[in-house]
């Protein structure tokens, strides 16, 4: 199991966002990884997807294909939220001055003991501060 944020999601869809690592992550979900994210990954996504919509960079049949995609892939969402996990939310970003979509997936990560995938460099390193393996 991982978590994987959208910056990793969006590398499977965006040629030049794709690397290796972005590779190896799509390939492992596929295969048998599960990949859990907190809720507002599906905001972010689909905001990051009409975005790109919105500047042709994307067209609406290769959105339809790609979410069509996302929904066969392993990838659970952690439902459990509460107040004191906004808190923990919070408080990681203040720590680690992370925007608090950011800290969302660094708390997922800590909650579940499990690597967190992403290529925002301020992440990682907020990660790695915390013990949190990075995938």
């Amino acid at each position: 199991m991982l978590v994987i944020d959208c910056s990793i999601t969006m590398a499977w869809l965006f040629e030049d966002e794709k690397n290796h690592k972005t590779e190896q992550i799509l390939n492992d979900v596929v295969a048998d990884t599960i990949a859990i994210v907190p809720p507002l990954w599906l905001l972010e996504v689909s905001n990051t997807l009409l975005v790109a919509e919105n500047r042709k960079r994307v067209t609406p049949a290769q959105v339809s294909h790609f979410w069509k995609t996302l929904q066969a892939l392993s990838i659970q969402f952690d439902h459990h939220v509460s107040y004191e996990q906004g808190e923990s939310i919070l408080n990681l970003a203040r720590v680690y001055q992370l925007t608090s979509y950011d800290a969302a997936y660094l708390n997922t990560a800590i909650k579940h003991h499990i690597p967190l995938a992403t290529l925002d460099k301020k992440l990682l390193d907020s990660a790695k501060a915390c013990g949190v393996q990075i995938y």
